[in-house]
């Protein structure tokens, strides 16, 4: 059986176990007030948030844990001591669902991936 496709955060959320929905919604929120401009969308059948057309920070559900993507390596440094009870998998952050959502965590990675984007935009408009 295929997985479903989620045309919005609502059905992604509402499609998860009664367990996850709580959460997400949690990390939802955590993020919409950390970035009030950003469009959710779902990209890569995941909740996204976008500013500027520029995907800043996704999150998903899985069985235990739920994932925010991505981490770079300049963010994971950051942000080292924060996460250390956290699960780091390449660019991948994973959160257990049995523990409290690190809401004000989750808010302040979300606005250094727009600082990120920013340096990149940057960096991209000299070396052209």
């Amino acid at each position: 059986m295929a997985a479903p496709k989620f045309k919005s955060v609502d059905e992604y959320i509402a499609a998860q176990p009664a367990s996850a929905r709580a959460v997400l919604s949690r990390v939802r929120v955590a993020i919409r007030e950390a970035l009030p401009k950003a469009e959710e969308t779902i990209a890569y059948n995941m909740p996204s948030f976008k500013l500027g057309g520029e995907t800043v920070i996704h999150f998903a559900a899985w069985k235990k844990h739920f994932s925010l993507y991505p981490a770079s390596a300049k963010l994971l440094a950051f942000f080292k001591k924060d996460l250390a009870a956290a699960t780091i998998n390449k660019s991948t952050i994973r959160f257990p669902l049995a523990e409290p959502v690190p809401a004000k965590l989750i808010a302040r990675i979300a606005k250094y991936r727009v600082k990120e984007l920013a340096e990149r935009k940057k960096k991209t408009a000299r070396a052209g």
